[in-house]
């Protein structure tokens, strides 16, 4: 059994405008994973979300990035570099979120592989929650990766620490699959819809979202809306 190490996560949604030119969109993911020459940086990838399970954020792309401590955001947070991708982006967008969360017990490489699917989830708690349904959501999402672990390449979950711009969503877990196949292997969504009833009461949104791994575009290799 590979040992497991602390790092945090970082995950950012975006709403691309419906106008934007392919060659835009482009553009905006190759700014995006230009940031991994940055010394913080341990692991990023931008693109296209698979699917999103949400009526009411309609969100189209997504960020991954991971870094060894909270220290290491902050300075790429205002690193001359990413603050100058940000401000270059932002007009391409309609809206934006962002969820960070300490992963003490990540096993396998930092690094996602090119084609593994990942499945991010995000809850929002009740108005009034107390720290009690905290813990019961935590257990929850633990007795998760115990049912699918073997399913999975890597699962980790937190409290996010960010409230700034996570639109009162609070905690999170991701879930790492090879492939996109294995990710929407049927038994699955019972599994999660089993999850959702069994919180119902403490829980105002809870939001999957699916994305997979791509390559680094290039400028023959439009992106997709």
């Amino acid at each position: 059994m590979s040992s497991s190490q602390t790092i945090i996560e970082h995950i950012v949604l975006f709403k691309v405008k419906d106008n934007t030119e392919p060659s835009e969109v482009n553009a905006m993911v190759s700014r995006i994973n230009s940031l991994r020459s940055l010394a913080q940086v341990l692991h990023i990838t931008t693109g296209p979300l698979r699917s999103n399970r949400s009526p009411s954020l309609t969100f189209n792309y997504m960020l991954h990035s991971r870094y060894k401590s909270k220290d290491d955001l902050d300075a790429y947070t205002v690193h001359p570099n990413h603050v100058s991708v940000t401000k270059e982006n932002v007009g391409l967008l309609d809206d934006i979120m962002a969820v960070d969360w300490v992963a003490d017990d990540l096993r396998g490489p930092v690094v996602v592989l090119e084609g593994s699917a990942l499945r991010f989830t995000i809850l929002k708690l009740k108005e009034g929650s107390r720290d009690e349904a905290k813990s019961e959501i935590l257990e929850a999402i633990v007795g998760m990766e115990d049912k699918i672990g073997e399913k999975t390449t890597q699962f980790t979950s937190g409290v996010n620490f960010s409230p700034g711009r996570a639109k009162g969503f609070s905690m999170a877990f991701l879930a790492v699959f090879k492939s996109q196949s294995e990710l929407e292997a049927e038994d699955l969504v019972e599994m999660w819809a089993n999850f959702e009833q069994k919180l119902n009461d403490y829980l105002e949104t809870l939001i999957v979202l699916d994305y997979v791994v791509p390559p680094p575009p290039t400028a023959s290799e439009p992106s997709h809306i």
